[in-house]
């Protein structure tokens, strides 16, 4: 079975990024087969048979901490999950890295909504299946939003903009 990992952060101190071939090699040496990754902000795609998502978020998440030295919060999908997640972006019709979705370990609850509309301007929000879709209709500089979509204040997720998402369900694609 394919999965997707999401790294909330590859920044692993001041002035060091990590390396996507790093996050390949850890994955592989999980037993993890077929490992790739998707331009250098921390997205991978693997295979592997009898384990559930928290199962293989945990894993990861120590393996890295291990690793690197650092904790991250890795969210991951099923390759099916992921092909709902890019066929349910309300804003298709939005320019593609100017759409995003905060992707989420735990569904986001409806009244996460209300209170991001105190902060919105010119932007289309709605929320899909638990995670937050965001189209900033081309002007994200002037957004007030991207400070209030932390962990802090909506717990566990990370943010892709529409080309990753497309790119990454083309991925399952060409190896699913």
């Amino acid at each position: 079975m394919i999965y997707v990992a999401l790294l909330h952060s590859i920044v692993l101190e001041p002035g060091r990024r990590l390396l996507m071939a790093d996050l390949r090699n850890m994955a592989e040496e999980l037993g993890y087969g077929n490992c790739r990754t998707l331009v250098a902000t921390g997205n991978l795609l693997f295979e592997t048979e009898g384990q559930q998502v928290t199962e293989i978020e945990e894993r990861l998440e120590h393996a890295f901490r291990n690793r690197f030295g650092k904790s991250v919060d890795i969210i991951v999908r099923t390759a099916s999950q992921w092909n709902m997640l890019v066929a349910a972006n309300p804003f298709a019709d939005g320019q593609g890295a100017q759409v995003i979705v905060r992707v989420m370990r735990q569904p986001l609850a409806r009244t996460c909504l209300d209170d991001l509309a105190r902060l919105q301007r010119h932007e289309r929000l709605a929320l899909v299946d638990g995670d937050l879709w965001i189209d900033f209709m081309g002007e994200p500089a002037k957004s007030r939003l991207p400070s209030a979509l932390t962990t802090k204040r909506l717990g566990v997720g990370t943010m892709r903009n529409a080309n990753t998402v497309r790119g990454l369900a083309a991925l399952i694609g060409d190896g699913g």
